[in-house]
C-alpha cells in the first residue's frame, strides 16, 4: 500500500508539473527498480541491477552493484586499487570500455605506467605501430573474456531469469551466479593441472 501511495503521488506530480520525478517507481512488485538508459538499438532502456565487474585472469569480482544508474567511468581508480589488493601486484595492463577513457583516468594510468586499450588522442607518436598492436590484443582479450562472461553468466547461471522478489534476494542471486561461474572455472583449472601432473 505504501508503494501504491507513493506511485499515486509521483504520477500526480508528474502530470501536474511535467517535471522529471526523482526515484520514480516503475514496478509495484519491485519498487527498487529504476530505468537505466543503455543506448542499445534493441533495448534502449533496461530494468535491473547494474554491475561494475572486475576480472582478473578470467575470475570475476563484483566492484559495485546498484539498481540506480551510475557512471562506471568514475570507478576506474577504485577498481585498480581492488585488483592490486587482490593480487598483491602492481597493475600493468588494463582493458576497459570507452566510457572509462576520461581525461582524468587517462592521466592516472599514464602517471602509473599502466598500459590500456584506450583510443589515443592527438598525434600518433613514433613507435605507435607496437602500441596499436598491444591495444588490439588488450581489446580482443577484454571482448572475449570479460564481455563473454556476462553472456555466460546470464545464459548458464540463471542471471537472465532472476526471480527474486526483494532487493536483497536479487543481489544475493547475482552474487551466487557470478561466483558459481568462478568456482566452476577454478575447478576446471585444478582438474587440468592434476591431469597434467599425472601425465
Amino acid at each position: 500500500m505504501a508503494t501504491i501511495r507513493t506511485v499515486c503521488k509521483q504520477q500526480a506530480l508528474h502530470f501536474k508539473t511535467g517535471k522529471k520525478i526523482e526515484n520514480r517507481i516503475v514496478s509495484i512488485s519491485k519498487p527498487y527498480l529504476r530505468p537505466i538508459v543503455r543506448g542499445k538499438k534493441v533495448r534502449p532502456v533496461e530494468f535491473g541491477a547494474k554491475v561494475n565487474k572486475l576480472q582478473i585472469d578470467g575470475i570475476n569480482f563484483i566492484g559495485h552493484i546498484s539498481f540506480d544508474a551510475f557512471n562506471e567511468g568514475t570507478r576506474l581508480r577504485s577498481t585498480i586499487y581492488r585488483a592490486q589488493s587482490l593480487t598483491h601486484r602492481k597493475l600493468q595492463v588494463l582493458g576497459a570500455d570507452a566510457i572509462y577513457a576520461t581525461n582524468k583516468n587517462r592521466s592516472y594510468v599514464t602517471r602509473h605506467n599502466i598500459k590500456t586499450d584506450f583510443k589515443r588522442k592527438g598525434p600518433k607518436p613514433k613507435g605507435y605501430k607496437e602500441e596499436r598492436a598491444l591495444k588490439a590484443v588488450i581489446t580482443k582479450e577484454r571482448a572475449t573474456r570479460l564481455e563473454g562472461s556476462f553472456g555466460k553468466e546470464k545464459e548458464h547461471y540463471l542471471l537472465k531469469k532472476v526471480k527474486a522478489r526483494t532487493k536483497a534476494n536479487e543481489i544475493l542471486w547475482i552474487f551466487f551466479g557470478i561466483h558459481t561461474a568462478n568456482a566452476l572455472e577454478i575447478g576446471k583449472r585444478m582438474q587440468k593441472a592434476e591431469q597434467k601432473q599425472a601425465a
